[in-house]
């Protein structure tokens, strides 16, 4: 397989996963180990660098809020510079368990059996989540109170683990803490922003030297790919979960995981 076809399915991997409650790390540990895409070092680094695609989707989607808000910045719209705040307050946690865990974590845990069962723990729960009659009190993702962003970047962490799903993490969080399911996925978008180009800036730093004009010509190629998957996904994702809930994401997490498991437990 040619590494061009390689960064074309990653990217999709990535672009589909990336915004639902699956984890698109889990899906590319998993596509990894069973249909050995993305081995080596590189491509390790390559999973990191195309969630920027992603996360350009977020910013084209949103751009009107997120220009707003930017511009309320500067202009002294309390809302606005309270809502960036938020986002702030919400990145922090994972940046310092990051910078403390983050070596132990990936070194300890980035393996496809936790994989399988952080996907079907987290599908039970979000099977359980969508059966409860939680109450939404906070229905615009930008206007949380700034306790609740604190307690949505905690919950943000668990997502560390591999197969847990930082949206999925994020978004179980705000509407425990009382947001509906569209203000909870489309907060879990906007966190991602710092969060994921954080990522990119750090692993592009630190494997800068080895990036040769051939590897970054295949990064662009997963790069685009997963930029416009996500922006389908996620326009997707949120008038489907606001109508139908979690349960078809839950499902899917529990059958890959089963699926992981039994694969692993024969040798594969």
């Amino acid at each position: 397989m040619s590494d061009a076809i390689r960064a074309v399915i990653l990217g999709i991997i990535e672009g589909v996963t990336e915004f639902l409650p699956v984890s698109s790390t889990g899906h590319l540990l998993l596509a990894e180990r069973f249909f050995h895409l993305g081995e080596g070092a590189f491509w390790d680094s390559f999973t990191v660098l195309i969630q920027l695609g992603a996360i350009l989707a977020i910013v084209v989607l949103y751009f009107k809020k997120l220009w707003d808000v930017a511009i309320g910045m500067f202009t002294g719209d309390a809302d606005a510079r309270r809502f960036v705040i938020g986002v702030l307050v919400a990145f922090l946690p994972a940046v310092v368990v990051g910078l403390v865990a983050g070596k132990y974590i990936k070194s300890m845990l980035f393996n496809p059996w936790v994989v399988c069962f952080s996907l079907i723990v987290g599908g039970a729960i979000l099977l359980w989540v969508d059966k409860l009659d939680l109450k939404a009190r906070e229905h615009d993702a930008t206007k949380f109170p700034l306790l609740m962003y604190l307690y949505i970047g905690i919950a943000q962490c668990i997502a560390m683990i591999p197969g847990v799903s930082r949206s999925g993490a994020s978004i179980v969080a705000a509407m425990f803490l009382g947001a509906d399911k569209r203000a909870a996925a489309e907060f879990s978008f906007f966190l991602a922003i710092p969060t994921m180009i954080g990522a990119f800036a750090y692993d592009f730093y630190k494997n800068r030297s080895e990036m040769t004009m051939d590897h970054m010509g295949i990064v662009a190629i997963g790069f685009v790919v997963s930029f416009i998957t996500a922006i389908i996904v996620v326009k997707t994702f949120l008038t489907y979960v606001t109508r139908h809930g979690f349960t078809v994401f839950a499902w899917w997490r529990v059958i890959v995981g089963t699926l992981g498991l039994i694969a692993l437990a024969l040798g594969r």
